[in-house]
């Protein structure tokens, strides 16, 4: 029995060819089916080469297991979680690398409910059955249908409902789909916002779905990828700035500047937002940079809930608290009646409803939030030993700390300044994310420090 190196915390991701391939694709997917007995699954796919012969292999295997297959084509990972829900079905899976390098594919996976799976939920059992290779001949009665117009019309129609069309005002909005699947199902969505009256106008760019992605592998996180939207912006006198990933479950925001408006100042203009709505809600978020949104959430009445990094862990906490919405820096965005799951649709639909209401740039929605609780960005470094480099730095700062947590890697409270450090759980990297109260230099002093001691190799981010 060979071990399978692509399942990871809590989804699939391989190098095509060396840990994932058709033959693995179809082994995972007779693995889902029985370890959830699903007898209803829904299945979708991103916009890779690769993908279609992933997603025809784990169609061919649910069939095999009697599975009834309900085909979404291509489509974003978040129409895949709504989908689950809506047909009622036994399990989703969405075959995707996201925003990884061209030689990689991926699944992400859900059970009924469009509930995450982790090891204690299933994921470790579909492991060891794929890895057992020991399936009986096929069941009768399985089938694949086509369900991409229907499911597509019904998601629509769901997310529309998070925004308010009377409040939204004319903007120029540049939209950035990087070539990868979130053409279409916006299109779809502006489309029917125009039927509504809604006064938006778009600059599309990078929009066809490309297989090849002639303009790279979209991740608008890395700050080489984000001159391109914010250089459109500009060019276009636009009042905002929209980017997607690969599979379109993260969504950036850039200002009528052309800035990039990092994740934790949309994390807290949303919180604001639905604690408006609905007054002493609950709202979730990760451990990297919080401050800014506890600020917000305790001084608007609400209760911040800290969460571990990572949809599935996001995905359970909001469900075990039925908090409103939750968020991460990293620009995914969690909502409860979204199935409890993130959407890279919805969070720029309530932005320009809040832009609308206020009757303000996007720059100045955030700009007291970004001057009161400064942040360095995510920071990637490459490290021979990561456990060297974290003993490196809990040994100069620990000491002195005034507060420490270890939810999701080593966070250390400085008193006027923070710091996380995590390792990734899909790249050979570890993470630094920093923030200050107020204090710009301190900031800048404390993280240079960071990087000294971290440092062995390249560094690469900011």
């Amino acid at each position: 029995m060979a071990a399978l190196s692509c399942f990871k915390a809590y989804d699939i991701r391989g190098r095509l060819g060396e840990n994932l391939d058709a033959d693995i694709a179809f082994r995972i997917g007779r693995g889902f089916a029985r370890a959830l007995g699903a007898k209803r699954v829904v299945l979708g796919r991103d916009i890779r080469a690769s993908s279609v012969e992933l997603a025809d292999a784990v169609a061919d295997a649910l069939i095999a297991e009697g599975v009834e297959v309900l085909d979404l084509g291509l489509c974003g990972t978040e129409e895949m979680y709504f989908a689950t829900t809506h047909f009622d079905a036994d399990g989703g899976i969405e075959v995707t690398a996201s925003h990884n390098p061209m030689d990689y594919n991926g699944m992400k996976m859900v059970r009924a409910g469009s509930a995450p799976l982790d090891g204690a939920t299933g994921l470790d059992a579909i492991r060891k059955l794929a890895e057992a290779d020991d399936f009986r001949a096929a069941l009768p009665g399985g089938s694949r249908r086509d369900v991409s117009f229907e499911a597509r019309a019904a998601y629509v129609a769901r997310v529309l409902e998070f925004v308010d069309v009377t409040a939204l005002r004319p903007l120029k909005i540049v939209v950035n789909a990087g070539n990868g699947a979130a053409g279409p199902t916006f299109d779809a969505i502006a489309d029917e916002l125009a039927q509504l009256g809604a006064p938006l106008e778009f600059i599309r760019i990078h929009h066809q779905p490309d297989s090849s992605f002639p303009n790279g592998i979209p991740n608008p996180l890395l700050p080489e990828n984000q001159p391109v939207t914010a250089n459109a912006v500009r060019e276009a006198g636009a009042d905002l700035g929209i980017a997607w990933d690969g599979d379109f479950d993260r969504c950036f925001f850039f200002d009528e500047t052309g800035s990039f408006i990092d994740g934790e100042y949309i994390v807290g203009l949303l919180a604001a937002a639905f604690l408006a709505r609905e007054p002493g809600a609950r709202i979730v978020h990760d451990p990297r940079i919080i401050w800014n949104t506890r600020d917000i959430v305790e001084s608007t009445g609400g209760t911040a809930i800290q969460s571990r990094t990572g949809h599935a862990f996001l995905k359970a906490a909001l469900r075990e608290h039925d908090a409103v919405y939750g968020g991460e820096m990293s620009a995914h965005h969690y909502f409860r009646d979204f199935v409890f799951c993130d959407s890279g649709m919805i969070p720029w639909l309530l932005v320009t409803e809040l832009m609308g209401r206020a009757k303000k740039p996007l720059s100045d929605l955030v700009a007291d939030r970004r001057a009161a609780f400064p942040s360095s960005g995510e920071i990637n470094f490459v490290v021979a030993d990561p456990d060297a480099a974290r003993a490196r730095v809990e040994e100069i700062f620990g000491a002195e700390a005034q507060g420490r947590d270890e939810t999701d890697g080593l966070s250390l409270d400085m008193g006027t300044w923070r710091f996380n450090l995590r390792s990734s759980q899909t790249e050979p990297v570890l993470r630094l994310n920093a923030e200050s109260r107020g204090d710009r230099d301190l900031l800048d002093r404390s993280v240079a420090k960071l990087r000294r001691l971290i440092d062995e190799g390249e560094s690469f981010g900011g």
